[in-house]
């Protein structure tokens, strides 16, 4: 009985008085289709046995990393050039029965190793942290060089309440957040060539220096 040869190669099979060849490709182009094809077969089986591995604690972090930063850097490339417009690479994984439910999460969907995805996570937290202490400073700082017209004050509210709601982790009733909403709102009953008078202006200076130390303790919180 013959042997089953990969795509690409030569299949030859024997009896006692014949050999018979048959070319598994026509051309050359159609054989490095075929090598195409399997390098992007490989390369996915490589990642999900990565992945099981890593799962398993069975690399180190930074063997995983380097590795899994390889293995996508790879799959972007042969994706590319086996497929083109042809299938997608979710499609070429069905076709070929490829079950790698990981290896799929990473190569198609998350698109970076584990503690890179985390470290992303955290940078982009230190942004968001980063701007919602702006916002609180600039906008005191504009309080205190009188401005009161509430087309200029509604803006720096509005951009200070964005950076809060995209805090993570943050309470149900997060004080700075019920704050500033609630200047808001009467802000908003008010015409964009209406000004606060005095008292407002004072008293929305303490109510911004007060969500601004309760933020700061949920940073120290958060540290802990």
């Amino acid at each position: 009985m013959p042997k089953f040869v990969p795509p690409g190669t030569i299949q030859r099979f024997e009896d006692d008085s014949d050999a018979i060849e048959i070319e598994l490709f026509d051309s050359g182009r159609e054989r490095e289709m075929y090598d195409n094809l399997g390098d992007l077969y490989s390369i996915i089986m490589a990642t999900e046995c990565l992945e099981r591995a890593y799962a398993r604690n069975a690399v180190t972090r930074d063997e995983y990393t380097s590795e899994c930063n390889k293995l996508i850097s790879q799959f972007r490339v042969a994706e590319r050039v086996a497929l083109g417009k042809s299938m997608t690479a979710e499609t070429f994984m069905q076709v070929y029965q490829l079950d790698c439910p990981r290896a799929a999460d990473r190569l198609l969907r998350i698109g970076v190793p584990e503690q890179m995805l985390s470290s992303a996570e955290s940078h982009k937290t230190a942004i968001t942290v980063a701007e919602t202490a702006e916002h609180f400073i600039t906008t005191m700082d504009a309080l205190k060089l009188e401005t009161t017209a509430v087309d200029e004050l509604q803006p720096l509210l509005s951009d200070l309440m964005n950076a809060l709601t995209r805090l993570p982790d943050i309470p149900n009733e997060f004080e700075p957040n019920r704050i500033v909403q609630q200047w808001l709102q009467k802000l908003n009953l008010m015409r964009a060539v209406d000004e606060i008078d005095e008292s407002d202006s004072r008293q929305l200076y303490m109510d911004l220096d007060s969500g601004y130390q309760e933020f700061k303790r949920y940073l120290s919180d958060k540290k802990r």
